[in-house]
């Protein structure tokens, strides 16, 4: 499922219009991406958390030359699902 389907399936469900839909999808995808920057997390009971992720300095390797590289410590988003979602997915 692509944005676009997304959106039409929100707009099915809720009986909003398109527009209003994808107005509420990218609101959302608005809050999530500054909730996430300030370093909070969304929890929303049944469904899952949006958590921000810290990712330690580490060493890789370059596939195409086999060189030692050094990968500089990173923030990732997560996501983890809750109980509710993994029991409907059986």
């Amino acid at each position: 499922m692509n944005k676009g389907d997304f959106v039409s399936a929100i707009a099915d469900e809720s009986g909003l219009t398109k527009a209003d839909a994808e107005r509420a999808v990218e609101a959302m995808f608005k809050v999530v991406k500054k909730t996430l920057k300030a370093g909070d997390s969304i929890s929303l009971v049944g469904f899952g958390t949006f958590v921000v992720r810290k990712r330690a300095a580490r060493t890789g390797r370059n596939p195409r030359t086999g060189d030692t590289i050094k990968i500089k410590a990173s923030k990732v988003p997560a996501f983890k699902a809750g109980k509710a979602l993994k029991d409907a997915l059986g």
